[in-house]
């Protein structure tokens, strides 16, 4: 299965493909608002910003596994755009880990390695994907957007 083949959803429900997103290289990240890493969001709009035009797609997804999400994907990307600016793309509320895993983060996952183990351990993980789909790169809850921009600019 390729990153192409899955299918996500907007904080409205509305599914797509993220085919979409093919020959574009993705920094996909698992959030949450009220996480002490969300000034992450500052960072992450930051490269957006400074990105999009050469074709990298930031692409946040809202989890409440680690309990510091707000009740619905609406009112998360809501308080994204209104709390932290953010104007990539958010998506519904999703499980990172475990058997209910969203397929992209089984995909993610299945791929990389955390600290110990696949498992994402926190919010503000993220993956950066290749333009071809292939996952170059895991940071873990930590590393800021900042300090990996050159692993951005390889995948440009």
């Amino acid at each position: 299965m390729s990153i192409y083949d899955i299918k996500v959803k907007t904080p409205e429900g509305v599914e797509y493909d993220l085919n979409e997103y093919k020959g574009k290289p993705l920094l996909i990240v698992n959030t949450a608002t009220k996480c002490g890493l969300s000034n992450q969001f500052e960072g992450l709009e930051m490269l957006h910003n400074k990105y999009k035009d050469q074709g990298l797609i930031v692409i946040g997804f809202p989890s409440n596994q680690f309990h510091q999400e707000v009740s619905n994907s609406e009112e998360a990307a809501n308080a994204c755009r209104m709390s932290y600016g953010v104007t990539f793309p958010m998506h519904e509320i999703v499980k990172v880990n475990g058997k209910d895993a969203h397929p992209l983060f089984k995909h993610l996952t299945a791929n990389s390695r955390g600290f110990l183990s696949s498992n994402i351990k926190w919010n503000f993980t993220k993956f950066l994907v290749d333009k071809e789909g292939k996952l170059v790169e895991r940071y873990s809850p930590t590393d800021s957007p900042e300090s990996f921009e050159k692993d951005i600019l390889n995948v440009l």
